[in-house]
């Protein structure tokens, strides 16, 4: 039997019972893409983190929700270098992350959080989506395209009372680096408490009715806003019942700077 190391952590909290969950794998080499997606499947959180070491301070990512093998995660990314920096014994500056589809991913402790270093995607306004709008229940104010099809709406509470019917957003959406069927919704609209804007993300696509907490989407977000709104750094709360979490954004030329706290839940060994 092999064993791996394996570390469950709340990303984008800073507390446990917050934010996004994510496991996170070192490995010496990647397993079989069917042995990571049955892996990912058992884990059963949003997404499952596998690191290679890749040279000094360097590490090979990839991500895979309990379906599906992602291009970008920003939780999965932020429990993995906590997992790096707080139990795996790296003391160095800043973490680099090579990935297949979305190139190097850098990430520095921030007192007690994280900064991740992301590339900021292009995003167009497009029509409204009838379809869509029918879907969400609810009719947003602008739409736009980009990785995920992203709403926005006038207020917080609209954001907070969205109940889509998820079977019918499965398969609707522009066909992009990901599958249709996952949707972002904001509101430039904190709802109080020094937060700018008030998001949530539908993902049935991908495998996910609802993500708790979304860095690739934020990363989109920050460009909507900024193309909609002209803001550029921003406090933002992904409003996911139960949870929610707490995710800041800054826009320099064409990267977004993510930041975030993590917590470790658990910490063991996975056996195969």
């Amino acid at each position: 039997m092999t064993t791996y190391p394996f570390y469950q952590v709340d990303a984008f909290a800073s507390k446990p019972f917050e934010g996004n969950q994510a496991c996170v794998m070192p490995m010496d080499a990647f397993l079989a893409d069917d042995v990571l997606l049955a892996i990912a499947a058992e884990n059963n959180v949003a997404e499952t983190a596998y690191i290679v070491p890749a040279g000094e301070g360097r590490w090979k990512l990839r991500w895979f929700t309990p379906t599906v093998e992602v291009p970008l995660c920003g939780h999965a990314t932020l429990a993995s270098a906590h997992a790096l920096f707080a139990h795996m014994g790296f003391s160095g500056e800043k973490i680099v992350f090579e990935t297949v589809k979305s190139g190097e991913l850098i990430v520095e402790q921030d007192g007690a959080g994280y900064v991740m270093d992301f590339p900021l995607p292009q995003v167009s306004p497009i029509p409204l989506d009838a379809d869509i709008a029918d879907a969400l229940g609810a009719t947003p104010i602008a739409t736009y395209s980009g990785p995920f099809y992203g709403a926005v709406f006038e207020t917080a509470e609209e954001i907070k009372r969205l109940n889509p019917d998820l079977k019918a957003l499965a398969n609707l959406g522009p066909k992009g680096d990901w599958d249709r069927g996952n949707f972002g919704c904001l509101a430039l609209d904190g709802d109080g408490d020094g937060v700018d804007v008030t998001s949530r993300f539908f993902a049935p696509g991908s495998g996910i009715d609802e993500d708790p907490a979304t860095g690739s989407w934020h990363c989109m977000l920050a460009a909507m806003v900024q193309a909609h709104f002209g803001r550029e750094a921003l406090s933002c709360y992904q409003a996911f019942p139960g949870r929610g979490a707490r995710i800041g954004t800054k826009i320099e030329g064409d990267r977004v700077k993510l930041s975030g706290e993590a917590v470790t839940v658990i910490e063991g060994r996975f056996s195969l």
